[in-house]
């Protein structure tokens, strides 16, 4: 089953992990700007800043808070059961339930729990629970527009690589360029304003939604599944002009094998030739284009979210910047670091079901 490149794989992801969780917090932490006055506002005075700082963990020392801050953030951690006072004491109010991997050393144990991310400077919400109410809405948009990205890329790709003359060949190579080319602020903007606003009286679509609206009187909500069309349209655009040139490219190069002649003579229309055999040779590229596609649709997601006021990861990210609401910001941060590097490892375990060609080791 490959499992050294399975563990292999588990342990660059770890170390991938470590180094962004590091650059992270120091980071943030160099930048300017005093959280405990941010929260107190007008009302600071020293002792209430002295307070607010204690509470964060920020009157100690740089290489402490960021012990602390790997210890935190790791599920797999290490913390005092008995000293109340100690800065590793685990507190079960703020991280919750956990479970003992080992015996008490002196009230030392190691646990494993649920990452702490700490909590917002501005809300006092936590992190975890900021995440989990946006990120939803963000997998949401990105799967939606990857799917119309694979759906409609794959089939243009197929028709060019049938069709590959003519008028048709170079209204695609124009789309795909200008796909790739396409800043997503600018396209966001572009299209917002052409299907939202000069073309709503026949589109019916509009500027700002969430995928939720509340309904008249205020009297419930319901789902509004069209403010989705336009920001997943967006989002989509540059993997869709990724996968029309790969896919193309990849079925030239297929279509022209011994086995591909072989199916020819037994009679296999072409179609048949392309589901049967060729596009399932042809679709790794396509797959590792989905996974490296995946972390600029969720890098896109800020600008796209910001426009059509999508309120998932994308618009959080915008807010917190805004407050420099650091806790949110490297919670946010971590937490797509983490998704990224579960799908690239899903994505070469899913090789070798693809092609069998592919091994492991």
């Amino acid at each position: 089953m490959g499992w050294k490149f399975v563990l292999n794989r588990i342990g660059y992801g770890l170390l991938v992990l470590f180094g962004v969780a590091s650059l992270v917090f120091f980071l943030f932490t160099v930048l300017p700007g005093d959280p405990a006055r941010m929260m107190l506002g007008q009302r600071a005075d020293i002792s209430s800043i002295e307070a607010i700082n204690k509470e964060l963990g920020r009157d100690k020392p740089i290489a402490m808070q960021y012990l602390l801050f790997l210890n935190d953030a790791s599920p797999l951690a290490v913390y005092q059961s008995k000293q109340t006072k100690n800065t590793f004491y685990y507190d079960q109010l703020k991280y919750g339930k956990k479970i003992a991997l080992s015996p008490q050393i002196q009230g030392w144990q190691i646990v494993l729990k649920k990452p702490y991310l700490r909590n917002s400077y501005q809300s006092k919400q936590s992190v975890a629970s900021i995440l989990a109410i946006a990120f939803p809405k963000t997998l949401l948009l990105a799967a939606v527009s990857m799917t119309f990205a694979l759906i409609v890329g794959m089939f243009l790709g197929i028709l060019n690589a049938l069709v590959n003359k003519g008028w048709f060949d170079k209204l695609l190579f124009a789309i795909s360029t200008l796909g790739m080319s396409l800043p997503s602020f600018f396209a966001a903007m572009i299209i917002a304003w052409l299907f939202a606003f000069v073309l709503k009286e026949y589109t019916g679509l509009n500027l700002y939604g969430s995928l939720y609206e509340v309904d008249d009187f205020g009297e419930g909500k319901h789902l509004a599944l069209k403010n989705l069309i336009l920001p997943a349209f967006t989002l989509g655009i540059r993997p869709l002009a990724i996968i029309i040139e790969l896919t193309k490219n990849a079925l030239e190069e297929t279509l022209v094998a011994d086995y591909i002649r072989t199916a020819r003579a037994k009679g296999l229309n072409t179609w048949q030739i392309i589901w049967r055999h060729a596009l399932k040779n042809a679709l790794n590229p396509i797959i590792t284009t989905i996974s490296g596609w995946f972390a600029s649709l969720l890098a896109g997601a800020v600008f796209v979210e910001y426009v059509f006021d999508w309120k998932g990861m994308g618009l959080v990210i915008v807010n917190a910047i805004e407050k420099y609401d650091f806790p949110v910001l490297m919670g946010t941060v971590l937490f797509i670091a983490g998704l990224l590097v579960l799908v690239n490892i899903l994505v070469d375990l899913l090789y070798r079901f693809i092609d069998p060609r592919v091994k492991y080791e």
